[in-house]
């Protein structure tokens, strides 16, 4: 199995991807360069977080207009798995892979800490190593994390089970959102679920050392399914 994380000036937990996808895989990831038009022949591809083009514009949308991304979006709409986190949330939903828009927190502050979710869709190929109604602990860092969609697909999104994870309490109740997210939704699956985005980073919580291994049942999960 092979993987790519694509790196756009400002991103900042590129490296952290990488790390957590060799200790998972076996062998590190291609690092491919937001100008660069193709990408090699791959079973995964991460848009990691981070401030893509410092989010002067508005978060993600300078990114899902690089180069590279018209080679995601292909490869996601051939079946590839694409996974985005936290600034690659934003990134999927600028590009039009995932449904919606991400807007600044609701309390218009920084958000950094581990925060509880629960598993809500452990059919996928990221999620396939959780239990179902799973609570997890998993950090996140963003001030633009508050997940909107209008009322129709939200409805669809959780009449289809394209909800992959909600911000919970330590019981599991939902109603703890660290951003003001719509239906307390922190990650979610495209129709053919080839491609999540969460705002929570799976990356640090994946090796003992970093004080938590949630994140690292993802990346393990992957290279099981695609191998």
């Amino acid at each position: 199995m092979t993987a790519a994380v694509i790196v756009f000036p400002g991103s900042n937990c590129d490296r952290d991807a990488a790390v957590a996808i060799e200790q998972a895989m076996g062998k590190p990831p291609v690092m491919v360069w937001h100008r660069e038009t193709a990408l090699p022949d791959v079973d995964l591809i991460v848009l990691p977080g981070g401030f893509s083009f410092g989010d002067y514009l508005r978060a993600g949308a300078l990114a899902a207009r690089s180069p590279i991304m018209g080679e995601v979006v292909a490869r996601a709409n051939a079946g590839v798995a694409v996974l985005g986190i936290c600034n690659g949330f934003q990134i999927l939903t600028e590009s039009g892979l995932l449904p919606g828009a991400i807007l600044r927190n609701a309390g218009l502050n920084f958000v950094c800490r581990t925060v509880p979710m629960r598993v809500e869709n452990n059919r996928s190929k990221f999620t396939d190593q959780y239990e179902l109604d799973e609570v997890v602990h998993i950090p996140v860092a963003h001030h633009d994390g508050n997940y909107r969609a209008g009322p129709d697909t939200l409805d669809r999104l959780e009449g289809e089970g394209l909800v992959a994870f909600r911000y919970c309490d330590d019981a599991g109740e939902p109603g703890d959102s660290p951003n003001g997210a719509a239906r307390d939704i922190a990650g979610i699956l495209n129709d053919t679920g080839n491609v999540l985005g969460m705002m929570p980073h799976p990356e640090r919580v994946a090796d003992p050392q970093l004080g938590g291994t949630d994140g690292a049942k993802m990346f393990e999960g992957l290279a099981k399914v695609l191998a």
